[in-house]
Formats: structure tokens, C-alpha cells, sequence
């Protein structure tokens, strides 16, 4: 089992830059890449940015390439997403993803961003 805490989330202004954390816990040996999703209420889940624990790979969704960067602190199994030029469009709960190379996927109670204009 992997368990993930997610951290950093707030409230901030339009332009503002925010940074992200999730901290994985349990059984991390396992972890093939982590990532970020984001949830309105009432909309789907949305992917935005990957990353591997191994290769260095990332993966980001068109709507934030250029604005978001996803990092990771392997020692400390941690990864990080900064997000720079915030806008109101990015109010969400933001969602931290592990997927093993098992397949079995885990994810943490996400942390709130609030973007006033």
C-alpha cells in the first residue's frame, strides 16, 4: 500500500505562483510515476502534469504546459508541482496519483487552491 499526503494548497491571487507537494509513504519502492489531477465539482477529473520516479520523464496537459512544472525529490519520495501566472480558472481541489508498476493505483484527499481575481 502507498499512502500520499498532499500539501500547500491556499488561497491567492490572480498571478500569484503556488507550489504543491505530495509526500509518499508505504511501500513507495513500488511507485512507477506520480502525478497531478485536478476536480471541479461536477466536472471529471482532469489530468495535469506526470512525472516517473525513475527516468525523469514528465508529461503535462496542454492547458498549463508553459505555466506548471512538476518536479520530484526521489530521497524523499515527494513530488512537487509549481504552478506560476495562477488565474481563477485554476480553483480546484488538486489530486496527487501514484501508480505502481503492479498497476494498482492510490491517490490522496487532495488539497484546495483558491485563485481570487
Amino acid at each position: 500500500q502507498v499512502q500520499l499526503v498532499e500539501s500547500g494548497g491556499g488561497l491567492v491571487h490572480a498571478g500569484d505562483s503556488l507550489q504543491l507537494s505530495c509526500a509518499a509513504s508505504g511501500r513507495t519502492v513500488s511507485i512507477d510515476h506520480m502525478g497531478w489531477y485536478r476536480q471541479a465539482p461536477g466536472k471529471e477529473r482532469e489530468f495535469v502534469a506526470g512525472i516517473t520516479m525513475s527516468g525523469d520523464t514528465t508529461e503535462y496537459a496542454d492547458s498549463v504546459k508553459g505555466r506548471i512544472t512538476i518536479s520530484r525529490d526521489t530521497a524523499k519520495d515527494t513530488v512537487f508541482l509549481l504552478m506560476n501566472s495562477l488565474t481563477p480558472r485554476d480553483t480546484t481541489i488538486y489530486l496527487c496519483n501514484a501508480v505502481a508498476y503492479s498497476g494498482n493505483t492510490y491517490w490522496g484527499q487532495g488539497t484546495q487552491v483558491t485563485v481570487s481575481s
